[in-house]
């Protein structure tokens, strides 16, 4: 009896949790059971628990079998999956008269799903999928009012981005894809200020960093003293019909120098774009020569970038970054044969509460030598997180002449909310 009072309290756990299997109210059945015998004898004992232990075995198998068909049908080990998604709430004044409804409160929203896999270590197939619903100022680049949130998908959900990246040796990066863009693979980051419109990002995004989703491939070099250079071609054959790399597509081949320390950075870029590329995020609508379309086709800009931070954050001292560009259009008439732009931007970090941020940014947008009216863009807001995952944004942005017309005014505001996961 002592032997089976001591096997029993050794039993009560695995009975706790499977009792389908051993079932104590039998067992204790045993001690109250008016048989011939009310001897408890250890060959009874020993058949009952090795047939409970035998189902329990069978039911944890099950279980095994039933979690690596789960495993198969999940992401692979080597895959990571983060995302985020942004409401905005934004309006708009413009001076000169609008006939599309643009002047009115509007809301749009972003979703964002970021798919990293690795098939030795330290490669990476990178996969952005994003689905969105801004249409009019949210994506409207003629007056600067495109937010970097903004995406016209029509609720779509679509691969926005899909590349391939894998080291050469040590200081080696190689990238190739069907979707890429330019910056994705400089040596040296242009710019450290967070832009709320799209038109301030990389410190400037006119004719010397502005890119465009499509097919290409770059390399970069990092030494480990902070020197890096790179170069990288993007071919705009996607959703044409001119094919990769061919005298028909557009094409932007840009090689950057620069160094970086913890404080600070500077770099150097030249863009030569071909067969009649544009951008317009950063621009005025007159700085394109009147004969580019027919007459010239190719141009060269030259983008200068520097970026210092202070040693600590929460002071009075803000992070500053620089910009400029200088742009030759070949067979341009002299008049109209160079255009500039210039960028700063000031971030103040964690001021009032941690992880918070305080942006300004203003500058002018590209304009031509011979134009008329300059051009001048701006934005300002403050980034507080409510919570881990949760930020808020409120902002003010806006220009004056902004899309190169005198009075061409336009101001605005916009409510971010954005979501990470």
């Amino acid at each position: 009896m002592l032997v089976a009072g001591a096997s029993l309290s050794l039993l009560a756990p695995v009975a706790a949790q499977a009792s389908d299997i051993v079932n104590v109210e039998e067992m204790s059945g045993y001690v109250r059971s008016p048989k011939k015998s009310s001897r408890i004898d250890s060959k009874t004992f020993i058949s009952e628990v090795s047939e409970g232990i035998a189902n329990l075995k069978g039911r944890v198998d099950g279980l095994e079998v039933k979690q690596n068909e789960f495993e198969a049908g999940g992401f692979s080990d080597t895959t990571t999956l983060d995302g985020k998604a942004v409401f905005a709430l934004m309006g708009t004044n413009h001076s000169l008269v609008q006939t599309d409804g643009t002047d009115s409160l509007a809301s749009a929203y972003q979703y964002t799903m970021n798919l990293n896999s690795s098939f030795s270590g330290d490669d990476n197939l990178y996969v952005r999928l994003r689905s969105g619903n801004g249409t009019g100022n949210f994506t409207s680049k003629t007056y600067g009012t495109y937010l970097s949130m903004g995406s016209g998908y029509a609720d779509a959900l679509e691969v926005d981005k899909i590349w391939y990246t894998f080291p050469l040796g040590d200081n080696n990066t190689v990238w190739i894809g069907p979707k890429i863009e330019n910056y994705y693979m400089h040596g040296t980051t242009p710019s450290i200020y967070k832009p709320v419109t799209k038109q301030f990002t990389l410190g400037g995004n006119g004719d010397a960093y502005g890119a465009s989703t499509d097919s290409g491939f770059g390399w970069a070099y990092k030494a480990d003293n902070g020197f890096a250079v790179s170069s990288n071609v993007v071919s705009k054959q996607n959703e044409t019909a001119f094919g990769l790399f061919t005298d028909q597509s557009k094409q932007s081949w840009a090689t950057q120098a620069g160094y970086t320390t913890d404080q600070w950075s500077v770099s150097a870029i030249v863009n030569n774009k071909y067969n009649g590329w544009t951008d317009g995020y950063y621009e005025s609508a007159q700085h394109t020569p009147s004969d580019f379309v027919t007459d010239v086709t190719n141009f060269t800009a030259i983008g200068l970038r520097g970026w210092w931070r202070p040693a600590e954050t929460g002071t009075a001292t803000p992070a500053i970054s620089l910009g400029y560009d200088s742009t030759d259009y070949e067979g341009s008439p002299e008049a109209s044969n160079n255009s500039t732009a210039w960028f700063a931007g000031l971030t103040w970090q964690d001021m009032f509460q941690a992880d918070d941020r305080i942006g300004i940014a203003f500058g002018q947008p590209t304009m031509n030598e011979d134009e008329a009216n300059e051009p001048f863009a701006y934005e300002a807001y403050y980034e507080f997180k409510a919570n881990d995952s949760i930020t808020i944004t409120p902002t003010i942005f806006g220009g004056t002449n902004r899309n190169g017309a005198d009075g061409a005014d336009v101001f605005g505001t916009v409510l971010q909310t954005t979501f990470k996961f």
